[in-house]
């Protein structure tokens, strides 16, 4: 009965793994070169087309006011010339006297993903959204009433992103018709800024900056 029992057991895992599940979350194989498994849905989202919730970038928790004033990393000094921040900063005229250090990529303490969903998931590079770009077929639709971008791997899979807009200081705007997506990838070039993924209609681009206190949706991806 016992070797019966473990058997039983043995195969309720390897359906797991098929289902493609980590830490509770579903995952999808879209084929993709680099083998990136793409997570079904956003952070905090009940089901594939949700908009789940918004965060600025490096931040792991939702809030109210998304503004440089709010920022985590940030030493607020109204009518500066730049914003004088305290961490993940590349030049120093960006930097809180002058503080500059190596970071180009969020750490896990700092990733909504990792805080969020566990030590499985973590949010996508830059490179990972310029390579769901190349490989896959995105195609504009409505699910569920929701608009956005259906993405179709070459081996048929397919993920949802929904154009769930962007939130600035407390305005929610472009929902429905714009989708911005973080990366966990600063922009070195200007650290004011970090790299992600957005579209419309049309329009994907998936290396383009965005103020960091800004509030936009995350998809993690299995972390390797």
């Amino acid at each position: 009965m016992k070797k019966k029992s473990t058997i039983i057991l043995v195969l309720l895992t390897l359906l797991v793994m098929i289902d493609g599940i980590a830490n509770a979350q579903t995952y999808v194989d879209l084929g993709l070169p680099s083998g990136t498994l793409w997570a079904d849905r956003n952070v905090g989202a009940a089901s594939p087309e949700d908009y789940g919730d918004y965060f600025a970038w490096g931040e792991t928790t939702s809030k109210s006011n998304y503004d440089w004033s709010t920022y985590k990393y940030l030493k607020y000094a109204h009518g500066e010339d730049y914003n004088k921040l305290t961490k993940y900063c590349s030049q120093s005229k960006y930097g809180n006297n002058g503080y500059i250090d190596t970071l180009a990529t969020l750490e896990r303490s700092d990733d909504v993903a990792t805080v969020n969903w566990g030590k499985d998931w973590c949010m996508p590079a830059s490179q990972q959204f310029q390579e769901l770009k190349d490989n896959c077929t995105w195609t504009w639709t409505t699910r569920n009433g929701k608009n956005g971008y259906e993405v179709k791997g070459q081996n048929g899979n397919l993920l949802f992103l929904p154009a769930a807009g962007y939130l600035g200081v407390t305005n929610l705007n472009d929902v429905g018709s714009f989708g911005y997506y973080w990366s966990s990838s600063l922009d070195t070039d200007d650290p004011e800024f970090g790299r992600g993924l957005v579209f419309n209609f049309g329009f994907v681009s998936p290396v383009r900056w965005i103020y960091r206190p800004y509030g936009q949706s995350v998809r993690p991806v299995r972390c390797r």
